[in-house]
């Protein structure tokens, strides 16, 4: 009921929302002249009612070109992979050599895989980049069957198994867990393609290490009351009607309800910043928010396995993750060189959780393990923005190149 409700009224919204745009395109072509500042009132307005609302469709990656010492160097965006759920998509740069594979794991969590395009464009500097491009579970039919954490982790195997030998893995979030058990079956398994590096970022390997928020309330409530609570069904005239889900648009209304006062206030600037004309500081904020209110629903059954075995069992860290009936042990890792990064302002993924890998994969030598925390991020500073790409990535180059 709650989804084909919110239908409803997207339904309704949206054509407003596609009003407001062209009129504000209409506004912006004028010469304003004398009425400069009456017509930027109304632009600014139609483009604050054209922004406020969600879509379902991902945003192009639009990374057309990377900037290599100084050169603008062509990128061409492939789907090396196509499975019902996710691509691997590769960002191939024209001309370059060859150079070490990198998969990059997005999170499944609400969002698209274009939020990652900060990431990807920094990485793309010295390395051949993949990306699992995860699809949005309200396109998927039902006849795709169902997906669940288990399935996940097989994806991540099957996008190594892609690239072969010596690739190397960074995870982002929530998917952490997951690489980190890929890693581990591939290790058991003594399979070749297991990666020559892991890099986890920001992700709950273990959430009762300072639960944040978040971790609190994924606790506060029983696993019953997620399933009969946040899990809708895709309403008829969607590809994927019938599928149940949990919808994107709940939990972005739950984040931002978090944070409310701060979104009102970055609409407000927004606003302001357009009346004055200040362009660029309005674009900043356009740009955020576009990729921000981009959803994704994502598949009942992996939302209820990582509500039940990521946050509420911690069954990784506790030896109690199975696998097709295997045990997830890290500590079979022997080969992979394993660094772990978190950031010291993350109110998601609190310091300490991502670090418990490191005492997981015992198996590791000291020098094949390194860890760094840094200062004065919080959970996006870890992958996206200045710091990221002046302090963060060389550490995750210098990892991925010493694993060589």
């Amino acid at each position: 009921m709650i989804y084909s409700t919110y239908q409803a009224f997207a339904d309704v919204h949206d054509p407003l929302r596609d009003l407001a745009t062209e009129m504000r395109r209409v506004l912006g072509d004028w010469k304003m002249g004398d009425f400069a500042s009456p017509l930027r009132t109304m632009a600014a307005y139609y483009e604050v009612t054209a922004l406020a609302g969600f879509t379902h469709v991902r945003p192009d990656f639009d990374i057309r070109h990377v900037a290599i010492n100084g050169v603008e160097t062509p990128v061409h965006e492939e789907v090396v992979l196509d499975l019902p759920f996710g691509s691997l998509t590769r960002f191939r740069k024209v001309g370059a050599k060859a150079e070490p594979k990198v998969l990059i794991i997005a999170p499944m969590s609400g969002h698209f895989a274009t939020l990652l395009r900060g990431t990807i464009i920094t990485m793309l500097r010295d390395f051949d980049v993949y990306v699992s491009d995860w699809k949005n579970a309200r396109d998927i039919p039902l006849e795709a069957g169902v997906f669940c954490l288990e399935d996940f982790t097989q994806y991540i195997i099957d996008f190594l198994h892609a690239l072969g030998p010596q690739s190397h893995l960074v995870a982002v979030c929530q998917p952490t867990v997951s690489a980190l058990a890929a890693t581990a079956i591939l290790a058991a398994r003594k399979d070749p393609d297991q990666p020559a590096s892991l890099t986890l970022m920001a992700g709950p390997i273990d959430v009762r290490v300072s639960p944040t928020k978040v971790n609190d309330l994924a606790n506060d409530k029983p696993f019953e009351w997620f399933e009969s609570k946040m899990i809708a069904t895709v309403p008829p005239g969607q590809r994927g009607a019938g599928r149940r889900v949990y919808p994107g648009f709940i939990q972005l209304a739950a984040f931002m309800s978090m944070n409310a006062q701060r979104h009102a206030k970055s609409f407000r600037d927004l606003f302001d910043h357009r009346v004055k004309g200040e362009n660029e500081k309005a674009d900043a904020i356009r740009t955020f928010y576009e990729e921000y209110f981009a959803i994704m629903d994502l598949p009942a059954d992996f939302y209820l396995d990582t509500i039940r075995d990521v946050f509420q069992s911690a069954k990784l860290p506790q030896g109690e993750m199975m696998f097709k009936g295997e045990r997830v042990d890290p500590a079979a890792i022997r080969k992979t060189f394993l660094l772990t990064v978190e950031g010291e302002k993350d109110d998601i993924c609190a310091v300490g959780q991502t670090l418990v890998a490191q005492d997981l994969c015992s198996g590791l030598r000291p020098y094949m393990k390194s860890h760094h925390m840094q200062p004065g991020v919080g959970h996006y500073g870890v992958f996206n923005g200045r710091k990221w790409d002046g302090q963060i990535y060389p550490v995750v180059r210098n990892h991925i190149i010493s694993s060589i």
